[in-house]
């Protein structure tokens, strides 16, 4: 859908594993550490959240900047969205910034 609601809704943890350091895809550069064995994506922690991979405007033709190297949680958000549906998460990110939920 490329509306990115989530990416700017949501705090994002994942696997230290995950990291490009560690032998994963993440760039280091776009994770905090919260635990010795947990990071976190830079900016999902802010009050007003916003994934520093994020580009573009949200709602409007948004998407990931590392889409190919993007931690698992990100990976498993929205499995339904190729298919024009939405979940609960989705229509309370899309509510957040003003757009309708999928159906």
């Amino acid at each position: 859908m490329r509306c990115s609601a989530c990416c700017a809704s949501f705090r994002v943890d994942f696997a230290r594993a995950e990291l490009d350091s560690e032998g994963g895809r993440v760039p280091d550069g776009l994770a905090v550490e919260v635990t010795a064995h947990t990071c976190r994506m830079r900016g999902t922690d802010h009050a007003q959240p916003r994934c520093a991979a994020l580009t573009g405007k949200v709602g409007q033709d948004a998407r990931c900047g590392i889409y190919e190297w993007r931690p698992s949680p990100c990976r498993e958000f929205g499995m339904l969205a190729p298919l024009g549906l939405g979940d609960e998460a989705c229509a309370r990110a899309r509510l957040r910034h003003g757009l309708q939920p999928l159906p």
